[in-house]
């Protein structure tokens, strides 16, 4: 009877673990739905200004207009450069963070190896713990950044690393983050977002990721401008919006990819509860069998001593 009593209290802890699992499930489900809506949206302008970005450096360098910003320009020498590395405040988001972090030690042993400082910035608890188990220092770190990411938020940061840039404190920024493809695919990525450098028209990834829709190849027909006030106060304006709006869509992607491996990994936890739950059924039964057939061995061989 013990044995039993030990399977029912096993049995009664995985139900308990199940739902709990399943209910996590629901819940990244409905946040996944939401965040990946807000990332479609930010995908489908981010691609715009990038192409009107494009397009006006373009124009620009074939034209007579010299003026280049600040942000578009590459630097000759790597002196410092900064690593952004977004991860998660929760886990049980399966391998949502390991792949993020890897891609972030490969980049820490490239600069080590040129000997280029690096100051790296982490965002998310997980990301944190590592880097103070590992003992590697980190310059700043940031917990508020949650699963709803808002562009006031991001912004902050946008305009330091901007000024970072401009005033010659730093020669490149890496963001190291989960780059949300498709509802199937996520990759873990290292983007470089500043210097600019020589911009493309849109990101295909992100084009596919925002519409569904298979890009086309067709050749896009050259764009002449009129710039009014000036080319010079356009692209002051227009190029940190850029800049601010590729940063936004890293957290955006991050928090749609981080909630699509929660829901992953929960499922896969719920199915596995299930699992266990049928398989100590079974233990269950077969114990209850031999119990029953024991007590009846007994009362048999009793009623046969009586005799």
């Amino acid at each position: 009877m013990a044995k039993a009593r030990a399977i029912i209290k096993r049995l009664k802890a995985v139900r308990n673990v199940r739902k709990i699992t399943r209910t996590m499930e629901l819940v990244a489900t409905a946040r996944f739905k939401k965040a990946m809506d807000r990332a479609s949206q930010a995908a489908a302008y981010t691609r715009k200004i990038s192409e009107i970005v494009a397009d006006l450096s373009n124009s620009m360098q074939e034209g007579s207009t010299s003026f280049q910003h600040p942000l578009l320009q590459q630097r000759d020498t790597e002196k410092k450069s900064i690593l952004l590395v977004i991860t998660s405040n929760r886990g049980l988001c399966g391998g949502y963070n390991g792949g993020v972090l890897r891609h972030a030690q490969t980049r820490i042993r490239q600069t080590r190896s040129d000997n280029i400082p690096l100051d790296i910035e982490v965002s998310g608890k997980r990301g944190i713990g590592f880097f103070k188990f590992q003992k590697i220092a980190t310059a700043a770190s940031y917990t508020h950044f949650e699963d709803k990411p808002t562009f006031d938020e991001v912004d902050v940061l946008a305009k330091r690393f901007i000024d970072l840039f401009i005033h010659g404190h730093i020669d490149r920024l890496d963001i190291a983050y989960t780059r949300f493809e498709t509802m199937a695919r996520q990759k873990a990525v290292i983007e470089t977002l500043l210097p600019i450098g020589k911009l493309q028209p849109t990101d295909a990834g992100a084009a596919k990721t925002a519409t569904g829709a298979v890009a086309t190849a067709a050749a896009k027909p050259k764009v002449d401008y009129d710039f009014l006030p000036s080319p010079k106060e356009i692209l002051e304006e227009i190029v940190p919006a850029s800049f601010k709006a590729k940063l936004f869509k890293c957290f955006l992607d991050a928090a749609v990819s981080e909630q699509i491996a929660r829901m992953v990994a929960m499922k896969s936890a719920t199915d596995n509860a299930d699992e266990m739950i049928r398989s100590i059924r079974a233990q269950y039964n077969r114990a209850r069998q031999s119990q029953i057939t024991s007590e009846l061995s007994e009362i048999i061989g009793g009623a046969a001593a009586l005799e």
